[in-house]
């Protein structure tokens, strides 16, 4: 299974100043899975996942890519390897939908030369899996926030990685789009062998898309697991504070969480 090992966190710490944020994360990451980051608003979500791209560096522990320090790679190697979808984006100049999807071919294409036939490719079919074709000559300041999230999606999945890492992604996005969406990831993951890590709040989204749960609280791992094993209601009273009851869904086998009000 060691081939299939792609990130390994050992004793991983973090803080902002005296503000302890992540304290001994201890993980492995496997090639092909889909993992659900989830925890409470503060329990240090989006750090996890900076940590992970290899934007913030852990102040104790190390993280491994592959078998080799995240560090020891160039911002270019981690390019063309790991794609974020960040929980904001903002462009004040007026690019179009398709350059800023074709940005995502960036790392693999040389110095000082044009994108390819492939490369537009790429950016097509990825616009395509999004529902925003029909925008591709569009301004993107003239696009509304769900529009606007979807183009930084189809920015990622151009990238063409093996790792796509998602930050709160769907929080703009309509019912519709988000299932779309998931399930465009979810094939991914199936069929190309993409490795995905996304922070997630609809914790029945988390259940019926990832393979995998990662529950973060008070800055460290609560618990890891199937998604079976994962949503129950002691955990869900315990880290969210809520009553709730779990039950299988019938057509799927996912666990299916009902709220009480």
């Amino acid at each position: 299974m060691t081939d299939k090992l792609l990130y390994r966190l050992n004793d991983v710490s973090f803080s902002y100043g005296r503000t302890p944020v992540l304290k001994d994360i201890n993980i492995e990451l496997r090639k092909a899975k889909f993992y659900g980051l989830i925890g409470g608003n503060g329990s240090g979500k989006s750090t996890l996942l900076e940590l992970m791209t290899g934007t913030l560096p852990p102040n104790k522990g190390r993280i491994t890519y592959r078998n080799k320090r995240l560090s020891t790679y160039s911002k270019l190697q981690l390019a063309t390897k790991i794609a974020l979808v960040p929980q904001h984006f903002s462009m004040d100049f007026e690019y179009s939908v398709k350059d800023i999807v074709l940005m995502g071919r960036h790392p693999h294409i040389p110095r000082f030369s044009s994108p390819s036939t492939y490369d537009h490719e790429s950016t097509r079919h990825a616009m395509e899996s999004m529902d925003i074709l029909h925008l591709e000559d569009r301004p993107i300041v003239a696009l509304s926030g769900g529009e606007l999230q979807r183009v930084v999606i189809a920015r990622a999945l151009a990238q063409e990685t093996e790792v796509l890492i998602l930050d709160e992604a769907t929080s703009n996005l309509d019912i519709h789009h988000t299932i779309s969406i998931m399930r465009v990831i979810r094939r991914r993951v199936k069929e190309d062998g993409l490795t995905v890590i996304a922070a997630i709040h609809d914790l029945n989204l988390a259940a019926a898309f990832c393979d995998e749960c990662v529950v973060l609280k008070d800055s460290c791992i609560f618990a890891s697991g199937t998604v079976n094993t994962i949503f129950t209601k002691d955990l869900l009273q315990t880290v969210f504070t809520v009553d709730a009851s779990v039950q299988s869904n019938p057509e799927t086998d996912f666990p299916h969480i009902q709220f009480r009000y």
